[in-house]
């Protein structure tokens, strides 16, 4: 299968290059196909989510197992009435908050979504995404679309359209490629019909936003170690699996006890080539058998890390691209966006002294 690069200047749309790519995409979308869409947070593999072949495709291209549900992508209200069979009024009050955004919301099932998207479970994700091409693409393909992220089951997320052409070249139809992601983690997760409502997932919508809106709202504790193969459906994307993962040893050190020191730690490991997650400032090394990725800026007291989730991926592809078999990454404390940040790297991670 050769798979088709759809170009979209997502400031210029109507330009002849994007429009003619984003009636390509929906074309595709409409007939059964996979297409890979940017959205805010990550780049998506989409499909049809009301037709189970459709479905089907992604969980075959992705070589994802079938006990991990997926996410649906709305465009507006009737497609979300066509997946969901209620929306609790709290439910309402977040979506009036971050919708379109990175929140996902776990609702009770309509009778048409199939199986496979909810790992048999009476609940699905949906969200309405806030980048541009990625609504008017689902505008266009006039269905709900079924969009977990656009890479090789378990590996690490894709931000480019290029990450996309690594992992799935030759597996799925096209990748409309529209430039890097805005936010870099996938979104944050909340089941809306329990109470209180439960956040399973972290993401660029925080905790603290969520509070705010709805008081009652606990975060989801995995107590038991990550596994690469649960015993049952997953309650929700993402939880309680090693994921995310670069092919080299990612390993993981708080802030506190290397800042300036990432060299001396690096030593541990000679004879192999090592891989630095540096933000910008710290000590850098010299000398052979190091790659260096300039992470961004290290966040001040209070200011939330964004430069460091929306280059998080990117910087560990960019490494294993280098050959490192070792990554050392400094991990961000567990507030705002910093929880997402430690929730992706410690689901990635062989060796890392950090809680859930």
């Amino acid at each position: 299968m050769e798979t088709l690069r759809l170009r979209v200047d997502a400031d210029h749309m109507d330009d002849p290059e994007s429009e003619q790519a984003l009636e390509a995409a929906a074309t595709l979308l409409k007939r059964g196909g996979l297409v890979a869409l940017p959205t805010e947070t990550v780049y998506g593999l989409g499909a049809n989510a009301l037709d189970p072949v459709a479905v089907a495709g992604i969980f075959r291209a992705k070589g994802r197992p079938g006990w991990d549900p997926l996410i649906v992508h709305v465009a507006d209200e009737t497609m979300l009435a066509q997946v969901v069979s209620e929306v609790p009024d709290a439910a309402r009050q977040l979506m009036r908050a971050f919708w379109p955004g990175p929140l996902t919301l776990l609702l009770r099932r309509s009778e048409t979504v199939p199986d496979a998207v909810t790992a048999g479970r009476a609940l699905v994700g949906v969200r309405m995404p806030a980048h541009r091409v990625a609504l008017e693409l689902i505008r266009r393909a006039g269905v709900p679309i079924a969009a977990p992220s656009a890479n090789r089951f378990g590996h690490t997320s894709p931000t480019t359209a290029e990450h996309v052409f690594d992992d799935l070249d030759g597996r799925i139809d096209a990748v409309v490629d529209a430039g890097p992601t805005l936010f870099g983690v996938e979104s944050t997760v909340v089941d809306a019909t329990s109470v209180p409502m439960m956040i399973y997932r972290p993401g660029a919508v925080t905790v603290e936003q969520i509070r705010a809106v709805v008081s009652a709202a606990e975060v989801y504790v995995e107590r038991a170690g990550l596994a690469d193969e649960p015993r049952e459906a997953m309650p929700s994307p993402g939880v309680g699996l090693r994921h995310y993962a670069p092919k080299a040893r990612l390993i993981l050190v708080e802030d506190g006890a290397v800042k300036g020191r990432l060299g001396d730690l690096a030593l541990d490991f000679l004879g192999q080539r090592v891989g630095l997650m540096l933000p910008t400032g710290w000590a850098r090394l010299s000398g052979a058998g190091y790659e260096i990725f300039d992470w961004g800026r290290w966040p001040d007291a209070g200011e939330e890390p964004s430069e460091l989730a929306q280059r998080l991926f990117a910087g560990l592809r960019w490494l294993d691209a280098r050959g490192c078999a070792v990554i050392l990454c400094p991990v961000p404390q567990g507030e705002g966006l910093g929880a997402a940040i430690r929730d992706r790297l410690r689901k990635a991670a062989w060796v890392n002294d950090i809680d859930p």
